[in-house]
């Protein structure tokens, strides 16, 4: 636990106040090594792609405006392909890294959750920010563990809500993959649904390796169907289910957690509902900043909630350097103390104030809605 460490906070700040990190312009000795950041996930994938962007995104902004007390940020990348295994490799070579002070990352809930003994193991643990890893689990991860997302609780009930009283649904099938994240989304959706009155025609699992839908649709089918069908799981099966369901010969509407981020450009996405940490399209000045930089960067490379999350952990990582140096233990220190005994951190997605979990309670969910290959607020739709 945490709730007995002297805390401290961030506020937030933007690219054209980055001058405020520094104490000095950046130094040409040969000693004045970079600091350096972590960053893990499973980039050789679509769902990796925003996350890398953003967070190099974030570092070139800073190091432009003279970095963090006179030194460059520096991202040492480690591909951890969403699986377990490989996140525990990964996250050993990051922890070897001495001169390494936080991580950004892991991406998803499985692979943070099997990499979290690795960096609290040691004697010098290395702190840990998850843009998206949601699952209930990661609360109890360790105290080098912190997440900027919302909780898969979170997203469930947000889900319920929306399907029972604007979509009006009084029946829901799932269909959630049967791994940490799955398993979260399907239990908090299933609890809030049934409350709000509503029946579960099928609850299914299955694994990402399943030759076909088709039986648990059918049968869903010859049960006689449902309002909504939630999918638990990510945008490669949503993008398998979704033909199927044509296949079949029903379309329910069709909605899922954040995982499905991505889903927006697959044939048969449109009018599917997700819940979300984020969105490109969400009011603010600073979001609208965000998104020009990165559109100016990267083009119509895709951005989602693991990108603007991505950007905003460095951001908040170079504040908390430029106040307690590059020390892992210090730094940890000052982590744990953001939202309690100073200001919150203010980023593009919304307000960061961590608890004695590394969980930011009070992030909202934003519903939103596949229209024309893209995923844009749903709540006024």
């Amino acid at each position: 636990m945490i709730t007995t460490w002297n805390r401290a906070a961030v506020a937030w700040f933007v690219p054209t106040g980055l001058a405020a990190l520094t104490t000095g312009v950046l130094a040409c000795a040969a000693g004045n090594q970079p600091i350096a950041l972590g960053l893990a996930g499973p980039f050789s994938e679509p769902r990796g792609v925003s996350m890398r962007l953003a967070a190099h995104l974030a570092v070139a902004e800073i190091n432009r405006a003279g970095g963090v007390r006179g030194r460059r940020l520096e991202l040492v990348v480690q591909d951890d392909s969403a699986l377990p295994e490989v996140a525990v490799a990964a996250a050993r070579a990051l922890y070897a890294e001495r001169r390494l002070v936080a991580v950004v990352g892991h991406l998803t809930s499985a692979a943070t959750l099997a990499a979290a003994p690795v960096y609290g193991g040691g004697r010098r643990p290395l702190p840990l920010i998850s843009p998206s890893a949601s699952a209930p689990g990661v609360t109890d991860a360790g105290p080098h563990v912190f997440r900027v997302c919302p909780t898969d609780v979170a997203h469930g009930t947000a889900l319920a809500e929306f399907a029972y009283r604007r979509l009006r649904a009084r029946s829901a099938a799932i269909l959630y993959q049967n791994d940490e994240y799955g398993r979260g989304i399907r239990g908090t959706f299933a609890e809030g649904f049934t409350r709000l009155g509503g029946r579960l025609a099928s609850d299914d699992p299955y694994v990402p390796d399943l030759p076909s839908f088709e039986p648990y649709l059918r049968r869903l089918q010859q049960r006689g169907g449902a309002d909504v069908l939630v999918i638990a799981g990510t945008a490669a099966s949503a993008r398998r289910i979704l033909p199927t369901l044509d296949t079949v010969g029903f379309r329910p509407r069709v909605l899922g957690g954040d995982a499905l981020a991505g889903l927006e450009t697959t044939r048969g996405a449109d009018g599917v509902f997700t819940s979300t940490a984020y969105l490109p399209d969400q009011p603010g000045q600073r979001n609208q900043a965000f998104v020009a930089a990165y559109r100016a960067a990267y083009g119509d490379q895709p951005l989602d909630h693991r990108g603007a999350s991505a950007y905003d952990i460095v951001y908040l990582l170079a504040r908390a350097l430029d106040a307690v140096g590059p020390d892992r233990r210090r730094l940890l220190n000052y982590l744990a103390g953001v939202g309690t005994a100073s200001p919150p951190f203010d980023g593009v997605t919304g307000r960061i104030g961590f608890d004695a979990q590394g969980d930011v309670p009070t992030k909202s969910v934003v519903l939103g809605v596949v229209r024309q290959g893209r995923l844009v607020m749903a709540q006024d739709r």
